[in-house]
């Protein structure tokens, strides 16, 4: 997969983490391996299994220590499922965006159906930096994110879309602020539907969001690197 992915370009990868033992997975995955690192994350879904219990928490906060550990999530709400209480998901996100301070590492947030309570907490915190993973939502959160400095991760969603005015978003997100992401093995874009995703992938996102903003591709792909690599510190 490393080496496919290397093969259509995409030479630097961040592994994703959603729980404890998914991050520590994480975290296994990318010791040995050059431009791999990776990202841990109690994501929303979990939020239950980790709310009111600190030893949990603890043993998940030692995970900031791996310097392969670029990022904090993915953490968030998500209002969409609510497979955890949202008291919890809130109490959850909090520590993470508290652990990232410490640390002074970036956040991977997920944020779906849940902005206007997203916002107010964000806001109760200064420093935070990060990106809006996956991000699907209106032109005003957008203006919103960038007001707070926030990055948008686009994936293969945008190849699919059909809201017109999904479209008009992803051309409005500034070159500056614009990161690429898979959300492997999920959101394989057109035209792969119906197989896994792979990172390998990403080239078809940068390909439709140039076609689409009418950007030379190579300079998206430079651009959304450089990106990355100032946010994740890689």
């Amino acid at each position: 997969m490393v080496a496919a992915a290397a093969e259509a370009g995409v030479t630097r990868l961040l592994c994703v983490g959603c729980d404890l033992q998914d991050s520590r997975l994480a975290l296994e995955f990318v010791q040995d391996r050059e431009r791999c690192w990776a990202s841990i994350g109690i994501h929303p879904h979990e939020a239950q299994h980790f709310a009111g219990q600190p030893d949990k928490l603890a043993e998940f906060a030692a995970l900031a220590d791996d310097p392969k550990a670029v990022a904090i999530g993915e953490c968030g709400f998500d209002f969409y499922y609510d497979h955890s209480p949202r008291d919890a998901q809130a109490e959850v996100l909090r520590f993470q965006i508290a652990l990232a301070l410490k640390h002074d590492k970036p956040l991977i947030f997920h944020v779906r159906e849940a902005f206007d309570e997203f916002w107010p907490l964000f806001d109760g915190y200064d420093g935070v930096r990060g990106v809006l993973h996956s991000f699907t939502d209106s032109a005003e959160n957008l203006a919103k994110a960038l007001e707070r400095g926030l990055y948008v991760g686009v994936n293969g969603i945008a190849t699919f879309a059909k809201n017109p005015a999904q479209a008009e978003v992803y051309k409005t997100v500034p070159i500056d602020r614009l990161l690429l992401e898979t959300d492997a093995p999920f959101l394989t874009p057109v035209p792969h539907r119906g197989t896994i995703n792979e990172p390998k992938r990403l080239s078809a996102v940068a390909e439709f969001l140039a076609d689409l903003r009418g950007e030379d591709r190579q300079r998206l792909a430079g651009q959304t690197t450089d990106n990355a690599r100032k946010l994740f510190n890689l």
